[in-house]
């Protein structure tokens, strides 16, 4: 056996290992819904604590959007249903 060589056959199932029922729910900036509003939102709808609704809600207003939650889809689309019947816009990606 060469050195080596048992780590690389591990190496192999080890790539061939892939979480595809990973995805991101994504909510999107406005110019509409106030940061109390949307941090409201994320704490009711996601579970997130107050701290962790007000930096998504920062990176929304700055950045565009904000993968706010992750999880199988279908975990995260009742969610965003949930989301943009608050006026929220949003999508699972």
């Amino acid at each position: 056996m060469r050195p080596f060589e048992q780590f690389e056959e591990e190496v192999d199932v080890l790539e061939d290992v892939k979480d595809t029922d990973q995805y991101d729910l994504v909510v999107f900036n406005d110019d509409v819904n106030t940061f109390d509003y949307v941090i409201e939102t994320l704490i009711d709808v996601c579970g997130h604590t107050p701290e962790q609704a007000e930096q998504c809600t920062i990176l929304i207003h700055f950045k565009g959007k904000c993968s706010v939650k992750k999880g199988s889809f279908d975990e995260l689309a009742p969610m965003r249903n949930d989301i943009c019947r608050r006026g929220l816009s949003a999508e699972v990606m």
